[in-house]
């Protein structure tokens, strides 16, 4: 980082500099290389000159939970190279704009979204992406549930425009986050039996990614503890 990007945005650099040491430290405790994690920063309601001003700071890795907002910010930002992750729910009506936009999309539930990025492909373009794990008993959570991920897996491979990378997930918030990731790690692996190519692990938020990285998580989705508050929407 130069003199001039940590005084343009200190309060920024900072958080990302504290968030990226404790993403270090829980590796090292965990027994892993920390070069083995990546970190996304997601930047729901955040402008995209914040983005730019991460791009600065080193940030490669960015996360959008609407597709509006993905396809917004990286339209203004095609100069930069960023690798843009949707984590939010797709609707299949949505495929298209999303598929445009993003590089990677963590929130695959259900066989007719994948059939419906598969259709919008250009040519042998190829997008990469995660089975999204429901963690909890609630039908209505995004998410198919461990049970069901196998063959939602099997249904991603068989489309060539999409790459399965393996599964994402977020802790329930009534249950302990270890235990949680611990059955998650159980998910990925009964996938990676299906793909051996299939290694990600996204989980992991402010909150619980240490826990995340202990479970294995190889991708964790950090918001405003790096961001800062979230604009007021008006």
């Amino acid at each position: 980082m130069t003199l001039d990007q940590a005084q343009q945005s200190p309060s920024l650099a900072a958080r990302l500099s504290a968030i990226d040491t404790r993403i270090a430290d829980a590796a090292r405790l965990a027994g892993r290389d920390p070069a083995e994690i990546t970190r996304i920063v997601v930047t729901k309601f955040h402008p995209a000159s914040l983005v730019r001003e991460l791009h600065e700071l080193g940030v490669r890795e960015v996360g959008e939970n609407r597709q509006q907002e993905l396809t917004s910010k990286q339209g203004e930002l095609t100069e930069l190279d960023l690798r843009w992750h949707f984590i939010g729910q797709a609707q299949t009506n949505k495929a298209a704009s999303i598929r445009r936009s993003a590089d990677v999309v963590h929130s695959l539930d259900r066989g007719r979204l994948a059939d419906a990025l598969d259709r919008v492909a250009d040519s042998d373009d190829v997008l990469d992406v995660l089975v999204q794990i429901n963690l909890t008993d609630d039908e209505g959570r995004g998410g198919v549930s461990p049970a069901d991920a196998p063959a939602l897996a099997e249904h991603v491979l068989s489309l060539p425009s999409l790459r399965l990378r393996g599964v994402m997930a977020v802790a329930p918030l009534d249950e302990e986050p270890a235990s949680a990731f611990a059955r998650l790690h159980d998910v990925a692996e009964s996938v990676r039996g299906l793909a051996p190519d299939a290694t990600w692990i996204s989980a992991g938020m402010t909150g619980d990614f240490v826990e995340a990285i202990a479970a294995g998580a190889t991708h964790l989705r950090i918001g405003s503890a790096i961001t800062g508050p979230r604009p007021d929407r008006g």
